[in-house]
C-alpha cells in the first residue's frame, strides 16, 4: 500500500516530526487537560514538573565542549529563529572555530553555500541559485539572519539534506527496494529505537485516511509503515553523515564545533540525527531546543534535550511596527532614494547616508517607496534585514538589525 498523503507530508519538509506536533489527537486532549508550567523565560534542564533553571553561560560552556551541537526549531516560528541566532552568537563567543549545517539545503547545493559565505553572491543571487522556493517552502526572512551571521563571520555552511525525490522513493518502496546507486552515497541508517518507532507510528496513523485512522500500532506486516520509517531514517542519516563529514581538523589544527540547524522532531529524546551520529561513532553531542513559554508541563520530560530554552510568552497586544528613521522618495528613473535620516535612528546606526539609492531589499529590487515601507513593517523584532544601496559610484551592503523589543 502506498499512501500519497504520507509521502507528500514526508517529502515536502512538512512532516509533523519537524514541528511541535507528532502527537495523536487523544494525546492532544490529554495535554489540553494539563496545567501550564510556571517557569520563567530562560534555560531549563528538562524534568517533568521539576525543571531546573540553568544559566546561559553554563549551557553554552558545556555545549562547546562537545563535538556536535544540534539546535532545533519549528520552521515557521520567528521566535525559534531569533533564539537560534542568539544561541549561535553565544556558541561562537565561546568557540569561534565553527561549521553550521542546515537541513534546508540538499547536498548538491553545497557550492552555492560556499560562494555565499565567500561573499560572492547577493542575497537575491543566493536565494535564486539555492533554489529556495523549490527546496524549502518557508519565508526566507526567517532564515536570512542565520545565513548573514555565517557570512559575516566567515563560518562554513554545510548542506545537510538529500533530494526529496530520494525520500519519496524510499517512502514508497522502502530502503532495500531503492538501488544503492540511487541512495546518494548514504550508508544504511541505524534502526530506529522502539520509542522513535512509537512516535513515527503516531504520526503515520494521524495521516492515514479516515477509515484507516484507528488506535493502536501499525501491524508488523504493514509494508507502507516500514517504508515510512525507512524514509524518516534516511532523512536523519543524511543530516548526520553530512554534518559528520566536517569533523576534521581545520587550519588551526583543531576540529571545529559542528552545529546543526534542523527541525526539533529530528532531535527530541536523542532520536533522529543524534541517534544516527552515535551509530557513526560520535558520542559527544549536545541537543538544545526552544520551547514556547505557554506550553504544557507534559513536554518537559527528562531526556528531552540537554537543555531547553523557555521562550517568553508574548503579550497579547499588537506590536508597534518597526521604524527605520528615514524619509524615502521615488526617483524619476525608477527606484527609491533616501531623502533624509533622523538623528540617532536605526537608519543612522545602520550606516545609511542621504542620497543612497536602494538597489535591493532582502535580496529583491525595492520597487517603490510603499513596497519598501511594507517590507520594513513586516520585520519581526530581533531580526536582520540586508539591503544593498548605490552610493555615488559605489555599491554598499548594509544590514539593519531590528532591536529585540520595539
Amino acid at each position: 500500500m502506498t499512501n500519497k498523503l504520507l509521502i507528500w507530508t514526508l517529502t515536502s519538509g512538512a512532516l509533523l516530526l519537524t514541528s511541535n506536533s507528532g502527537i495523536a489527537n487523544a494525546d492532544k486532549r490529554q495535554i489540553a487537560a494539563a496545567q501550564t508550567c510556571n517557569v520563567a523565560s530562560g534555560w531549563l534542564e528538562p524534568a517533568l514538573a521539576k525543571s531546573r533553571s540553568l544559566t546561559a553561560n553554563k549551557v553554552l560552556s558545556n555545549a562547546v565542549e562537545r563535538d556536535f551541537v544540534l539546535l532545533g526549531e519549528q520552521h515557521d516560528d520567528p521566535d525559534h529563529h531569533r533564539w537560534q541566532l542568539q544561541t549561535l552568537a553565544g556558541l561562537y563567543a565561546h568557540r569561534s572555530e565553527m561549521v553550521i549545517g542546515f537541513e534546508m539545503f540538499p547536498r548538491r547545493l553545497q557550492p552555492v553555500l560556499d560562494r555565499w559565505v565567500e561573499g560572492k553572491l547577493t542575497v537575491r543571487e543566493f536565494l535564486m541559485q539555492a533554489e529556495w522556493e523549490k527546496v524549502w517552502n518557508f519565508p526566507p526572512e526567517l532564515y536570512l539572519p542565520l545565513f548573514e551571521f555565517a557570512r559575516i563571520n566567515r563560518i562554513p555552511m554545510v548542506a545537510l539534506n538529500v533530494e526529496r525525490s530520494l525520500t519519496k522513493a524510499i517512502g514508497e518502496k522502502g530502503w532495500d527496494n531503492v538501488p544503492a546507486a540511487d541512495r546518494a552515497g548514504l550508508s544504511r541508517p541505524a534502526p530506529a529505537l522502539p520509542a522513535y518507532r512509537e512516535l513515527l507510528s503516531s504520526v503515520y496513523r494521524e495521516h492515514l485516511p479516515g477509515p484507516r485512522r484507528v488506535p493502536g500500532k501499525p501491524a508488523p506486516t504493514d509494508k507502507a509503515f516500514e517504508a515510512f520509517v525507512d524514509a524518516q531514517l534516511t532523512w536523519d542519516r543524511a543530516m548526520a553523515e553530512n554534518l559528520a563529514s566536517r569533523a576534521v581538523p581545520g587550519k588551526a589544527g583543531s576540529k571545529p564545533l559542528l552545529v546543526g540547524i534542523m527541525g526539533s522532531g529530528h532531535l527530541r529524546h536523542g532520536h533522529g540525527v543524534a541517534h544516527q551520529l552515535r551509530a557513526l561513532g560520535f558520542n559527544q553531542i549536545a541537543t538544545l531546543l526552544p520551547r514556547s513559554g505557554d506550553m504544557f508541563c507534559n513536554d518537559l520530560e527528562p531526556g528531552l534535550a540537554d537543555a531547553v530554552f523557555n521562550l517568553p510568552v508574548a503579550a497579547i497586544v499588537p506590536p508597534q511596527p518597526p521604524r527605520l528613521g528615514v524619509a524615502l522618495e521615488d526617483t524619476a528613473e525608477g527606484g527609491v532614494r533616501v531623502q533624509s535620516i533622523t538623528a540617532g535612528s536605526l537608519a543612522e546606526r545602520s550606516g545609511f547616508a542621504v542620497g543612497d539609492r536602494l538597489i535591493e531589499v532582502a535580496g529583491s529590487p525595492p520597487g517603490n517607496t510603499g513596497a519598501v515601507i511594507a517590507i520594513i513593517r513586516r520585520q519581526p523584532a530581533g531580526t536582520w534585514l540586508p539591503l544593498r544601496v548605490q552610493r555615488g559610484e559605489t555599491t554598499v551592503d548594509l544590514i539593519v538589525r531590528f532591536p529585540a523589543k520595539t
